[in-house]
């Protein structure tokens, strides 16, 4: 059936037969009257004392005072231009939500009726905070933020930001391959537009953090959990699965295809997960499954996880989603790469452990790619060149290893900089040897987006792709175009 305009269409699947149903087909109203040649973004320039959260419902910030109401009978009561507060909303509160400036809800999630209509009349939109309306003061000043991911903040006061409009006329061309760098799915679906060809790195572990939200050893060994409040949280959120891991394969698989389908044709290069143990532990049921390091940055992280007893079924559910994602849903664009190779012996192991779980390098045209972030990887580059297909430059970790910096130290702030000969003499030997042997060679780390300079380096020493932050790639392509 064609409609002749751009339609907002709803779906249904029926548990049963498998069978699909429209349920729902109106006029879009908002997307297509956005312009082809353009994006709005929007930055926080100052953050605040959070006054409550929930889920994020597009990608702007607003500003107002909070009306905090509790029937479409009090609508008199909000000026054009106010934040709308309430518990829900439903077909009543139509006119009213077309006035407010955003809208916070207590209930109700992505599919609900607040964040539907906030799509349609383009106001960000914070659902299901569970207590907006007990935490926020009617008359309050206050910021709504959804330009942060798929988490939504309502902070107090008037904030600080920044609307830039991104005009996609008339840029130059690259000459290199310019990517994104991703960490949602949402985000996906938001920056498709851009005029790039791929993403470089996409951030498995904040599919974990944010949807799946439980660590993988507590679902692989649930039997084992101990605390009573968590395995009541687990039991709560895998729902509907008889198998525990399949909650976290199946949400995992979704949201990696969600980004793969965004780029599709173009490669999108998933990293299996990279948490510390410390950001392990914070998921669900974590702490009890993570030892407690010192110095969790150069521990048990990355590749050594991956074949290790201690993590290696937590693994294997990564390796299935990634297996579901290129096989079953079909984008097969996906190239699985590597973080923290410390030795080629590890990475055999990893290798190993990838093709007893179906991702075997070449079948199927699966590439393999390892990232590049520590001073072992450049003076063995040649070795590792043997066993990937190519390598993504992680210049923040390298950055710190090789000048002996922690990223993270504020008093040592003014000595990481990514731009010092010794990370850029390493680099460029990366890429020199690296071609040399057959490989592609990209980097994924902040400086491009940060240093137009180093940006040019990396051109001049024919790097294959640069990977970046979505909100710099006009002003990074803008340079390497010239």
């Amino acid at each position: 059936m064609c409609y002749g305009n751009a339609m907002d269409m709803e779906w249904a699947k029926d548990g049963v037969t498998g069978e699909l149903f429209s349920v729902q087909a109106r006029p879009e109203t908002v997307q297509s009257r956005k312009a082809a040649t353009a994006m709005t973004t929007f930055d926080l320039k100052e953050r605040g004392s959070v006054v409550t959260s929930g889920t994020s419902v597009g990608e702007s910030i607003a500003v107002g005072p909070a009306r905090v109401l509790h029937s479409p009978d009090h609508m008199d009561k909000l000026n054009d231009g106010d934040v709308l507060v309430t518990e829900r909303t439903d077909p009543d509160w139509g006119p009213i939500m077309k006035r407010a400036s955003a809208i916070v809800t207590d209930h109700g999630g992505r599919t609900s009726h607040a964040a539907m209509v906030s799509r349609e009349v383009g106001v960000p939109a914070v659902v299901g905070t569970g207590d907006g309306t007990r935490s926020i003061q009617d008359g309050q000043m206050v910021t709504v933020s959804c330009a942060e991911g798929s988490e939504g903040f309502v902070y107090a006061g008037a904030l600080p930001f920044e609307e830039k409009q991104l005009s996609l006329d008339e840029l130059p061309n690259s000459p290199v391959r310019l990517m994104i760098n991703l960490a949602t799915p949402d985000a996906a679906l938001h920056w498709w537009r851009l005029p790039v060809n791929g993403v470089g790195l996409a951030r498995m572990e904040f599919i974990v953090n944010d949807v799946i939200k439980i660590h993988p050893l507590a679902l692989t060994r649930f039997d084992q959990v101990e605390d009573p409040a968590v395995r009541a949280t687990i039991e709560e959120l895998t729902a509907g699965y008889q198998d525990k891991s399949e909650y976290f394969v199946d949400h995992l698989a979704r949201g990696i295809a969600t980004i793969a389908a965004s780029q599709y044709l173009d490669p999108v290069i998933v990293r299996m997960s990279d948490f510390k143990t410390n950001e392990y532990a914070q998921l669900i049921g974590g702490t009890q499954f993570e030892p407690k390091e010192e110095n969790p940055m150069l521990g048990f992280r990355g590749a050594s996880r991956y074949y290790s007893q201690n993590y290696k079924d937590g693994f294997a559910l990564e390796c299935r989603a990634i297996k579901r994602a290129r096989e079953e849903i079909g984008v097969d664009n996906l190239v699985v790469m590597i973080p923290f190779v410390r030795t080629p012996q590890e990475a055999d192991r990893v290798i190993q452990v990838l093709a007893e779980n179906g991702l075997e390098r070449g079948k199927d045209g699966l590439q393999l790619y390892m990232m590049c972030e520590i001073p072992s990887n450049v003076f063995l580059i040649e070795e590792f060149a043997q066993r990937f297909d190519g390598f993504s430059i992680g210049s923040n970790d390298l950055t710190q290893l090789i000048l002996g910096v922690d990223r993270d130290s504020e008093e040592l702030s003014d000595l990481f900089d990514e731009r010092n000969q010794a990370v850029k003499t390493a680099i460029a030997q990366v890429n020199e040897k690296a071609h040399a042997a057959g490989c592609k060679v990209g980097i994924c780390g902040q400086a491009p987006s940060d240093y137009p300079d180093f940006a040019r380096f990396l051109v001049e020493h024919r790097i294959d792709s640069i990977s970046l932050n979505p909100d710099s790639v006009l002003d990074v392509l803008e340079t390497v175009g010239q």
